[in-house]
């Protein structure tokens, strides 16, 4: 069995190993449902360039066009906006069923309108693609394709009952039929790439979204664990006097009354609870934490170690190596004790611990300008499909239990963004054959984690 060489046996390994300088940047907002407002006032904008582009083609060109089968389609458009302002609040959220007949309408309309100037030789056809675009980003697969599906029938039917293309008086222009069909197609291949790729990124920004709001889930946890922690100790500190003072008045009751006295028993049992009491919060100081958890303090060292703790004992051995730099002054260096610092690193270690075959090595660096945490183990490594994808949220090969994600691979995301977060950078690899197993590197500036003198405890 090889074991993992520690960091001063790898300097090389180390030095090829360079981390990204970027970090995991916040969708910019959520997807769902859209505002009932935002339909209308698209439509709004849809009417008004319609009616413009009539009215220069009839009044300015002097194209022949139906006039009133064009305005008459274009005011179906503005009743349908009166109506839905009439009797919903602009502010409501359309449901995906709503959504769906709103777009249908309007590719409906806009068929139409294209029908009776000209078809499939019309230049705007193109905007045969905009509501499809739309449904493809806020609505799921499968009104995207059914819209898609309803915008490509009615441009196949153009050719069949469409008027004459609008032209100069006394003249008339008609596009070869071949001509007309490569324009169905290349709207087709138009309507086919959006409604894929606009749907496919309207998803994956979702997901985003959501895997960042379980990060922010496991991160109120952490704070919510480490206030309790607070509270109970300060709870303890604040009832200690009292108490004290209830078991002393009762031990002084207890020998001035005589043995045989009426209420000896319960005088005596009053400072057997007091005492009781007093030994309970004892235990509730000791164990909790007095300081406010963004500025406690600890050993640089002291951090790993509690980190580590709930992974020992796990049939697997756990060996942590702290190490300075030559760079680095001999003083071990004292750092903010972090809920998301401690999760992110307990979540690694854990991982490395559920498939290290017998060993674990963690090796904690600090120079002059940075703290590294490197993490080996001896298992199976990362895949080589997944490993280029870790950082992903939704991309996992572990199971349900590993790094906190649940069933749903965000275990190893949400570790990677509490790191991000606290400014640090991660990096992953498989170690260099013929060694096996997985290494997983973290480093912070000192500037981040290190705790200052002139801090405020």
């Amino acid at each position: 069995m090889n074991r993992t060489p520690l960091i001063n046996d790898l300097p090389l390994e180390d030095a090829l190993f360079v981390l990204p300088e970027e970090g995991l940047r916040d969708a910019a907002s959520a997807l769902g449902r859209t505002r009932l407002r935002t339909f209308v006032n698209v439509r709004y904008m849809a009417i008004i360039g319609q009616t413009i582009a009539v009215l220069l083609t009839y009044y300015v060109f002097n194209f022949e066009i139906n006039l009133s089968a064009c305005l008459a389609i274009i005011a179906a458009s503005a009743w349908l906006n009166v109506a839905l302002s009439s009797f919903f609040p602009g502010q409501r959220l359309a449901k995906e069923g709503e959504s769906f007949l709103q777009l249908a309408f309007d590719t409906c309309q806009l068929a139409a309108l294209l029908t009776v100037t000209g078809g499939l030789s019309q230049p705007f056809l193109f905007f045969m693609i905009a509501p499809v675009t739309i449904a493809a980003v806020s609505l799921p697969l499968r009104y995207s394709i059914a819209l898609a599906a309803l915008a490509l029938g009615l441009t196949a039917a153009m050719p069949f009952i469409s008027e004459p293309l609008p032209w100069l008086q006394g003249s008339a222009l008609f596009l070869p039929p071949l001509l007309q069909w490569g324009h169905f197609s290349a709207l087709a291949v138009g309507i086919a790439f959006f409604t894929f790729f606009a749907n496919r990124v309207s998803r994956d920004e979702a997901r985003l979204v959501q895997a960042l709001d379980a990060a922010q889930v496991v991160m109120a946890r952490e704070q919510r664990l480490s206030a309790l922690g607070s509270m109970a100790a300060m709870t303890a500190h604040e009832l200690g006097t009292p108490l004290a003072t209830i078991h002393l008045v009762a031990r002084e009751l207890a020998g001035q009354m005589d043995g045989k006295a009426p209420f000896i028993e319960d005088v005596t049992l009053i400072a057997e609870q007091a005492e009781r009491c007093r030994t309970i919060l004892q235990k509730l100081a000791k164990n909790g934490q007095s300081e406010d958890i963004h500025h406690a303090q600890m050993p640089f060292s002291a951090l790993v170690e509690e980190a580590a703790a709930p992974h020992r004992g796990l049939g697997v051995s756990v060996h942590i190596t702290t190490r300075k730099a030559p760079d680095a002054d001999h003083k071990l260096p004292i750092v903010r004790r972090r809920p998301e610092i401690l999760h992110a690193l307990g979540a690694f270690i854990e991982n490395a611990v559920s498939f290290a075959c017998e060993e674990v090595h963690i090796d904690a660096l600090w120079s002059a300008s940075e703290f590294t945490v490197t993490i080996r183990d001896d298992g199976p490594g990362f895949s080589s499909d997944v490993l280029p994808r870790l950082g992903e949220p939704y991309v996992s090969e572990r199971s349900a239990a590993h790094l906190g994600g649940g069933d749903m691979g965000l275990g190893f995301f949400i570790a990677k963004t509490l790191v991000e977060r606290t400014r640090g950078r991660i990096a992953t690899r498989n170690r260099n054959e013929p060694a096996q197993g997985a290494i997983v590197k973290i480093v912070w500036a000192r500037d981040a984690l290190e705790f200052r003198e002139n801090e405020t405890i």
